[in-house]
């Protein structure tokens, strides 16, 4: 059984296992010898987010990759989804992200892709772990640094230039952009700007710290005010590491990944880009995109949450559209993983062409009332193992049955469970989700 990475990777607080330097030094020696076992060039491309621990990190990366005579090139600070796109284009043998995505700055965390551009298999990761959590050596830190080369963030932003170059803007759009103090602060709005759009900016100044504090995509009533104070045609949120984006319509209204999947779903449609009938979300997604999709003549194929079972379920059905109501998007026709700024993108093309008020785009998708609650949690056992944990969840889908769901979770990258309830009467979900995270509170639960 895995006990070092999530869904989302490594993750933890950076300095304490299995972030500590001895164990990252691990990890760096353990990758170039699995890349050397996997007859490929042990080339690694690393980019990180804007964390106050990023570059230590990266340093204590860079140091046992070379020393066990691999080959480390920095990008900088970078958005995830550009490490995963420039991987695949320039073939490295993997690529690393240092980032906790939208976690705390105190966090951090450590995401590996394959030459394909995907993230490495459970198998590997086994494989890593392994060599981890054997590690016997020592920890000499030769304070390595690395100047990253501009090349390939120049490379991504043309990638990004690319995807509306061919777009004529009817106007001169406003867009308020929320870049979380991120990976996103030094690139969304200079594409935007180049693309010709009016951009105003927010929360772009990371110093280290300031990641995702009370703004970006997990935060964004901040922007929702700053669209209707500036007049914006459109707010865009994105998180630390930039793979995931929220909105704000013209009148401050916060929309999720399920309006992004139900607006560029029905485009690509109309557009023939489409190559399948299915479009792939996650458990989370509101019933009403199911509806919605099916009023189209598509059909909502679910999965567990996260971004990577959503690419393992359409490269299984061979469709290109898929993601998560949290505001992972995947084009897999364009880049192998959920990038915000290519879903912003995608989104603007939308808005340019049809040159009408964002929140008409919207219109068509109903969404049924849904609430999560997040549980702290000291362990995470299998629910239906505490048999009051078990009834309660059998009392309450008992009670919604034929008229709303009950998803209970563990968190993939916090000691958290996730109450979701989603159902016709508001009143009746907040008292479902509020009875089954009650009894999860007492059984599982820990202040945090």
């Amino acid at each position: 059984m895995k006990k070092l990475f999530g869904t989302d990777g490594i993750r933890a607080i950076a300095g304490e296992f299995p972030l500590d330097l001895k164990s990252i030094y691990a990890l760096g020696e353990a990758l170039v010898g699995l890349l050397e076992a996997e007859k490929l060039e042990p080339k690694v491309l690393i980019g990180r987010d804007t964390r106050e621990s990023g570059g230590w990190i990266e340093g204590a990366l860079v140091q046992a990759i070379r020393d066990a005579h691999g080959e480390a090139i920095s990008a900088g600070i970078i958005p995830t989804s550009a490490v995963s796109y420039l991987t695949k284009k320039h073939a490295f043998a993997a690529g690393i992200v240092i980032s906790a995505s939208h976690n705390p700055y105190r966090d951090n965390g450590i995401k590996i892709f394959s030459s394909n551009g995907f993230k490495i298999s459970d198998a590997w990761e086994a494989r890593l772990e392994k060599d981890i959590l054997a590690a016997k050596k020592a920890f000499q830190d030769k304070k390595t640094t690395m100047r990253p080369e501009s090349f390939y963030i120049k490379d991504y932003k043309a990638f990004l230039t690319n995807q509306l170059a061919h777009v004529r803007l009817p106007k001169k759009f406003r867009v308020v952009l929320d870049c979380s103090n991120g990976a996103s602060s030094h690139v969304a709005p200079e594409v935007l700007g180049d693309l010709g759009f009016e951009v105003v900016s927010i929360s772009r100044s990371p110093n280290g710290k300031n990641i995702n504090d009370a703004c970006g995509s997990l935060h964004p009533q901040n922007l929702a005010k700053t669209v209707v104070k500036v007049g914006g045609d459109i707010g865009i949120a994105y998180d630390g590491d930039a793979d995931r984006v929220v909105w704000v319509d013209e009148k401050g209204r916060i929309l999720n990944g399920d309006h992004t999947l139900f607006v560029l779903a029905k485009f690509m449609k109309d557009k023939g880009r489409l190559r399948s009938d299915n479009v792939v979300a996650t458990s989370m997604s509101n019933m009403g995109l199911e509806l919605a999709l099916d009023g189209m003549g598509l059909k909502l194929i679910r999965t567990k949450v996260g971004d990577k079972y959503v690419l393992e379920k359409m490269i299984d059905i061979r469709t290109n559209l898929g993601g998560e109501q949290s505001g992972h998007t995947i084009f897999l026709d364009d880049c192998p993983t959920g990038d915000g700024i290519l879903t912003s993108l995608k989104m603007l093309e939308v808005l340019a062409l049809k040159d009408i008020p964002f929140s008409k785009l919207m219109e068509g998708l109903q969404e049924y009332p849904q609430l999560l609650l997040n549980v702290p949690v000291a362990r995470k056992v299998e629910f239906q193992k505490i048999p009051e944990i078990g009834r309660a969840i059998e009392d309450i889908e008992h009670q919604l049955k034929g008229r709303g769901r009950l998803d209970v979770r563990y968190s993939g990258t916090e000691p958290l469970a996730r109450v979701m309830v989603e159902g016709e009467d508001p009143d009746q979900v907040t008292r479902c989700a509020q009875q089954v995270a009650d009894v999860i509170a007492k059984h599982l639960g820990k202040q945090i």
